[in-house]
């Protein structure tokens, strides 16, 4: 009896940090993920229009803190013609990586309200680490992390074969997020 009430405590533990994720919610009608490329030296700007995140954030305890993001890759949306191209194995292959993932490992305070997030990006099954800056701002219950970094999406196969040329379309990938979530303390 004492190892079965022993192991019914170990289990409900160890979905203690899910109860902290649960009251910290994302809000997407507020929130955004967005890039930038070039295509032949001009801005071409697109979204992604699904995406979550998991998050598991204490300002005082930095070490304990925890962020994971996903964003479905075929959600991207530039253009009708470029939407049209984007799932293709040239590109995000959606049907094998019907996602991209950030999963934090680290997180620094700069100041009062800035961030370095560091953590590992995987797109396309191939994993990069990462560093993004990430600033708060905070108006009643909501709490907004927002942040730009850069990406080179030749790491990460992302425009296969003939798109692979870089005067075509340019390796870097500036990323943009604002991500709302309720449940944030600063």
């Amino acid at each position: 009896m004492k190892t079965r009430w022993l192991s019914l405590a170990l289990v409900a533990a160890s979905f203690s940090p899910l109860t902290v994720q649960a009251q910290q919610a994302i809000v997407p009608a507020q929130s955004e993920v967005a890039f930038t490329s070039r295509q032949m030296g001009v801005p071409v700007e697109g979204r992604f229009k699904r995406f979550s995140a998991q998050v598991a954030f204490d300002p005082t305890k930095l070490a304990a803190s925890k962020i994971a993001f996903t964003v479905d890759t075929g959600s991207a949306d530039i253009s009708r013609e470029a939407n049209a191209e984007l799932p293709k194995s040239e590109w995000f292959n959606v049907a094998q990586f019907p996602q991209a993932s950030f999963t934090s490992s680290s997180i620094k305070r700069l100041d009062a309200n800035r961030f370095e997030v560091a953590g590992k990006l995987s797109i396309k099954g191939l994993s990069s680490d990462v560093v993004m800056p990430v600033t708060l701002t905070q108006t009643g219950a909501t709490t907004v992390a927002s942040g730009a970094f850069p990406i080179k999406r030749l790491s990460f196969r992302i425009g296969e074969k003939e798109w692979a040329d870089t005067s075509m379309v340019a390796d870097e990938v500036q990323v943009k997020f604002r991500i709302a979530l309720t449940g944030v303390k600063l």
